[in-house]
């Protein structure tokens, strides 16, 4: 097999850069990146996790482990653009923070389920926000996944599927009391599923609200376990107060008991200066072999307590144990306790630990979060993703050739906006991020470039730019409420490729360049890299950017590999 130079020093970098803590222990985040609200499942020997994608497309990412540490992206539940329709699932004009929230993937008779909620808020500002929860399927979590199932009628967010032994299937979900004392969502309900139909029926019954009396009660999840119902809640609202709660109920209508030790997991009570916090939204998986884990969400604190990748996957063991609850009259003058089960979440400290022990010890974490792609495949990375649904012709792989062609949109970046940029989550602070491009604008305001994003109105553009008969080298910055500011624009010609490379080491971004293929990089500019702090749903992305500016045109640019090395 033949290398390229490039590839080979990219993948003697992750050789090198593969390596374990320690020998027994595993290093969380187990999922780098912005992969906010896991839920996970069982199959065998092997594990899925499924998380929140919002306004990116494609949506709802799709993980595989035989081990519970090292994850592989394998596919997306939303990867086609007939599931994303206006008239069922809309991720083309969607609001930033908007789109899919919160799903729960499940198994079930041969088949695999993901529940999730599409939020919506249509542009005439007269009509409320749309938030439709709905069920798509398939036989391999790497698909391709069945169009969405919607299910009328049923409110709120963050919906669970729930199949019992005696054959039912309960839609878990959440609503409003519409108590205006209420903080947020405030209540979780559940009603029968007809799965033929795709459609509620029967009964709804209020089942719980919450440890802290609905302030901001989502993310529900059932289990069966010891004879009894469990439903664990995530509850204080996805910042500092997260939580996950956890109520018990012998009946799976309740009435539910909430666990006397609320929360079994937060970080509300740790220093600022914990490791990590806004630990939240879990689900729990049991082993073969009896053993439980549970994935949360959680943010690394590494500045202002944030971090540029927002909320990540974290990992942590579980273990059952009794506690005398309640006592009950079994007869007049005596009284017995009742004994239950409750989960306890890192049975020795109780939050989650930066370094844990390994859940399997014969199979050692692999720690790689670089990313390298030559454009040499007929298919796009499944790491690449869009914000919203991609115009038509957005791109073309050349294979052959061995190049990626982004077409100029004259779209720019704006709020609900399909603008011409693809990208991938970043997933380590420190970075070496470059592209090279073969570009050679002619038409006036032609731009193509290097990108770092974070929201529609925050992010950070390293391009080359036509502009009164000039080819310029620009970097241009959006912040967080404020205006666009073009911060260094200087002219430059180049012959053949250029090389654009964007470098974060002690927060700071060094920007620079290279017209001799990488032998030599000048120093462009330098700036902090909180401009694109994560303060929304999910993190920070790294990527491609090209746009005319709001003209129509033929042009493009055609970039021949990306790399980010990152340990």
């Amino acid at each position: 097999m033949k290398y390229s130079i490039k590839k080979l020093i990219f993948i003697l970098f992750v050789v090198f850069s593969l390596k374990n803590y320690s020998q027994d222990s595993f290093t969380n985040p187990i999922i780098n990146g912005g992969y906010p609200d896991p839920s996970i499942v069982r199959v065998g020997d092997d594990f899925y996790i499924v998380n929140s994608s919002f306004e990116y497309f494609p949506a709802l990412p799709i993980h595989h482990s035989k081990d519970l540490v090292n994850w592989e992206l394998i596919g997306y539940g939303l990867h086609r653009t007939e599931q994303i329709s206006r008239d069922k699932v809309n991720l083309i004009d969607v609001q930033q923070q908007g789109g899919i929230h919160a799903p729960s993937i499940r198994y079930h008779d041969g088949l695999f389920y993901i529940i999730s909620t599409n939020v919506y808020t249509p542009k005439d500002k007269t009509k409320p926000t749309e938030m439709v929860n709905f069920i798509i399927t398939a036989k391999d979590p790497k698909g391709p996944w069945s169009d969405p199932y919607v299910i009328e009628n049923a409110p709120g967010i963050d919906p669970d599927i729930f199949f019992d032994d005696n054959g039912k299937v309960w839609f878990v979900g959440t609503h409003d009391t519409g108590n205006p004392t209420k903080n947020g969502i405030g209540e979780i309900w559940i009603q029968e599923l007809d799965l033929i139909n795709w459609e509620l029926k029967g009964e709804r019954h209020s089942i719980w609200r919450g440890a802290c009396g609905g302030c901001c009660v989502e993310g529900p999840h059932i289990y069966k376990q010891h004879n009894r119902y469990y439903l664990m809640v995530a509850e204080g609202g996805t910042s500092y107060n997260h939580a996950v709660m956890i109520a018990s109920s012998e009946e799976i209508e309740g009435p539910y008991d909430s666990n006397p030790k609320n929360p079994i997991l937060t970080s509300r009570h740790l220093s600022n200066n914990n490791w990590v916090h806004s630990t939240g939204h879990a689900d729990l998986v049991q082993l073969q072999d009896g053993r439980w884990y549970m994935v949360a969400l959680g943010i690394r604190n590494e500045l202002d307590m944030t971090s540029n990748m927002g909320r990540e996957t974290h990992l942590m063991p579980v273990a059952w144990e009794e506690a005398w609850d309640n006592w009950v009259e079994v007869e007049k003058g005596k009284w017995e306790p009742v004994i239950i089960k409750w989960p306890v979440v890192s049975p020795e400290t109780g939050k989650v630990e930066r370094q844990t022990t390994l859940p399997f010890t014969e199979k050692k974490q692999i720690n790689n979060n670089s990313f390298y792609d030559d454009f040499s495949s007929n298919d796009i990375d499944v790491h690449w993703n869009f914000r919203r649904l991609p115009t038509e012709n957005m791109f073309k792989l050349i294979p052959k050739s061995k190049k990626l062609r982004l077409n100029l949109n004259p779209d720019v970046f704006k709020l609900r906006g399909r603008y011409n940029l693809m990208g991938f989550r970043q997933k380590e602070s420190d970075f070496n991020y470059s592209a090279s491009m073969s570009f050679k604008p002619k038409m006036n305001l032609a731009e193509a470039g290097v990108s770092v994003f974070s929201q529609d109105d925050n992010f950070i553009n390293f391009t080359i730019i036509k502009e009164n008969n000039k080819t310029l080298l620009r970097l241009i910055i959006k912040p967080r409420n404020d205006e666009i500011k073009i911060v260094k624009s200087i002219p430059l010609e180049y012959e053949k490729n250029i090389i654009l490379s964007i470098v974060s080491k002690n927060n700071k971004y060094s920007y620079k360049y290279s017209l001799d293929g990488g032998k030599i990089f000048n120093s462009f500019y330098e700036t902090s890299a909180n401009l694109v702090l994560c303060k929304g749903y999910i993190g920070t992305n790294l990527g491609l950017y090209a746009s005319s500016n709001g003209k129509k045109t033929k042009e493009f640019a055609e970039f021949n590999w990306v790399q980010n090395l990152s340990k």
